[in-house]
């Protein structure tokens, strides 16, 4: 399952999931068809099939979690750790003009800190995993001397 936070099931979930599928196992190997099997747990037929065709090809090792899904991060904790001290530090540190980080600045500081190639879907889902949100301007900024933008809307910083 997949979750707009990025979520999934948590380890606690799988376990839940594991216990009824292994429960499941049991009214399998006593003979249920897969229609009981569906009612008794609440799930579909296709699901109650698939357990019976993993019990019967690889046991009750079969039905074990297989633990979280998806791709491994790429970064170790250690990096992780000095990736977002560098993303907190803020663009100005590694040379930017502005102070707005991008994915692909973000994506070409990881390539060049630590040789790991993201691509900028891949990096937005690891940065959303880390913690970090993506920020979009609301307003357009329609005037040519940032040092007169006015200072009483929130959100906005007036240059030096």
């Amino acid at each position: 399952m997949r979750y707009p936070d990025g979520g999934g099931l948590t380890a606690v979930e799988r376990a839940r999931r594991e216990e009824v599928r292994l429960a499941a196992a049991e009214l399998i190997e006593a003979g249920a068809s897969d229609r009981e099997v569906a009612r008794r747990f609440r799930v579909s037929r296709m699901s109650a099939n698939r357990w019976r065709r993993a019990l019967a090809g690889g046991g009750r090792e079969a039905l074990a979690s297989k633990g979280a899904g998806g791709a491994r991060c790429k970064l170790s904790a250690a990096q992780l750790g000095e990736l977002e001290a560098v993303l907190d530090a803020g663009p100005a540190a590694c040379g930017y003009a502005d102070q707005c980080w991008t994915l692909s600045r973000i994506a070409d500081l990881v390539w060049q800190r630590f040789g790991v190639e993201y691509t900028l879907a891949g990096m937005d889902l690891l940065l959303h995993r880390a913690g970090w949100s993506l920020c979009r301007r609301r307003h357009k900024l329609h005037y040519a001397d940032l040092r007169v933008m006015p200072t009483s809307r929130p959100g906005w910083q007036v240059a030096a």
